[in-house]
This record gives structure tokens, sequence and C-alpha cells, in this order.
């Protein structure tokens, strides 16, 4: 296990949940640590400032950034062909992910979490994140099930996680949404065994804790 790369994660945080699918996907193993958020461990806070998961741990590198994770990943081995869409460019999906993490990330904070926004009304920021949503639903019609083509690529396993937490703010209005093929697309990944492999749970850990392997077998 010294020899394997260090992973800070929290099991719920799409970000984290990002790292984990490409690490997965590329069949990299390492060392997972799950992180109590309030209760973070002082060697996640030397390794990273930031303070925030994922975090990867390699000798002499440190990534701290998950889409840093799931490229430095894949570059590696990635047997799907996540980073070679079938429509598209590398640049066309890093700049779908961007809408991801910027409005539609502001959006789905502001619907999820209203209590920590005062001033934001939930259902005007619930308007904004279907309506880039709806884009994403076109982009499945037009590509044939998935965001880049046919068959799911890195925006699909970027954007997915976020899609998830959306769904889940109200899971009725989801289900009654004009989105069935954004619903379908998000069900097909959470049914899939990788999205299963991903969400294993792990002990919150602690120094001196046998150390535990991701993937898991």
């Amino acid at each position: 296990m010294d020899a394997l790369p260090v992973l800070y994660s929290f099991r719920r945080c799409p970000y984290a949940m990002r790292a984990r699918l490409a690490l997965a996907a590329s069949g990299q193993a390492c060392e997972l640590r799950e992180v109590a958020l309030r209760d973070k461990p002082a060697a996640l806070l030397a390794a990273s400032p930031k303070a925030t998961v994922p975090v990867l741990v390699l000798p002499g590198r440190v990534i701290e950034q998950s889409l840093d994770i799931m490229r430095w990943a894949l570059q590696r081995h990635d047997p799907y062909g996540w980073l070679a869409p079938a429509h598209g460019s590398m640049e066309k999906m890093m700049e779908l992910i961007a809408q991801c993490d910027g409005p539609f990330k502001h959006a789905l904070d502001r619907c999820k979490y209203p209590q920590r926004h005062p001033g934001a009304d939930p259902d005007v920021e619930r308007a904004s994140a279907n309506a880039w949503l709806s884009e994403l639903e076109q982009r499945l019609a037009l590509h044939g099930g998935c965001l880049s083509g046919p068959r799911a690529c890195l925006a699909d396993m970027a954007i997915a996680p976020f899609v998830r937490q959306f769904a889940g703010i109200d899971p009725a209005q989801w289900e009654a949404s004009a989105l069935p093929l954004l619903r379908g697309w998000l069900a097909r990944w959470q049914g899939s065994l990788l999205f299963e492999r991903i969400m294993h749970k792990y002990e919150v850990w602690r120094p001196g804790a046998v150390p535990a392997l991701f993937p898991p077998d």
C-alpha cells in the first residue's frame, strides 16, 4: 500500500465522485481515505491547504482538482475511450463541463441549500438549472444517447454526479420533468456496476487505520 497513490474522498461529494469514476474506470488502484468534512484530518490539510476533496497524493506530486485527477488517471489508461468522444473534441467537452461547474453549479447550490444563500430566489435558480438541463436533453437526442456521442465520455462522467444531486432535491419533481432522455441517462448511470463500485461505503479514515483499497473488489 505504501507505493499506491492516496485519495482523500467523501462518498457523496460530486467532485470526489468524478475522481473515483476515472480512477475505477482506468483500473488505477489507490488507498482511499474517507474524510469527515467537519473533522478534516491533519494529513489532508498538510497535503492540500485548500482542504476540500478530492485530493490525490502521488510521490512528489499532489493533484487537487477533480478534473485534473480524471485526466491524470485516464491518460494512463482509458479503456472506455472517455477522452476520445465520438462527436466533438476534448476542448468542446471541457467547455460543456465548465458550464456545469459554473452557472449550473451556482443554480444548483441555491436550490439545494437556500438557507446558505439569503436573497437568492430558489424558483429563479431552479428555472435557470432546468434551462441548462434542457440543453443536455437536446444533446442526448442529437448524439444518440450520451452527451458527446452514442457512448459515455468524459463529459458524461464529469456532469452526471451534479445532475444526480439536482435530481435528489425533489425526486417527484424530477420524475415529472420534461426531460425523459436525461432521466434515462441518469438512471442508466446510477444502475451501472461502475456507479455501484464508486459508491462503496468506507469507514472514516483515521491515522493508523488499516489502509482501504480502492476500487473495491
